[in-house]
């Protein structure tokens, strides 16, 4: 049985080695500070929003995303999954299915109009699953790095 739910404080430690894995896996490095801020944003659940999927307990899948504005149907919220991850030894057992449908099921409740995301086109197996529980619009995205 697969239990989704907010993380709590005691998930610190077990989250940050799944986002880090997360980071990794996109072949990226973020100091320290962005787990602290992504930790304590997550905490307050006001603009920024985190689920973990456990099994027997055991945190094994997180997720994370927010609301946003939407141009085409003003006064309607869209919901956008920025990461989402599961612990190697468990993919393939539904944790990754079930945290996407417990966005959208908070994105539901919270009248947003829809639940996007992306991934690279290369994450093969994550495709394989966002095939079979939402459509591929076909959208190429591109990015402006900005230094802060």
């Amino acid at each position: 049985m697969i239990d989704i739910g907010r993380l709590l404080p005691s998930d610190r430690d077990v989250w940050e080695g799944l986002f880090r894995s997360y980071i990794d896996f996109y072949e990226r490095v973020e100091p320290d500070e962005v787990y602290d801020r992504a930790w304590s944003a997550f905490q307050a659940d006001a603009t920024l929003h985190a689920l973990g999927a456990r099994i027997d307990g055991r945190l094994v899948g997180i997720t994370h995303f927010l609301t946003h504005g939407n141009t085409s149907a003003p006064g309607t919220d869209v919901c956008y999954l920025q990461d989402l991850f599961t612990a190697p030894d468990v993919r393939g057992k539904g944790v990754g299915r079930a945290l996407i449908e417990a966005v959208a099921d908070w994105a539901r409740s919270r009248g947003c109009s829809r639940v996007y995301w992306n991934t690279h086109e290369s994450n093969s197996a994550a495709r394989h699953l966002y095939d079979k529980v939402a459509e591929n619009r076909g959208f190429i995205r591109y990015q402006i790095e900005l230094s802060s």
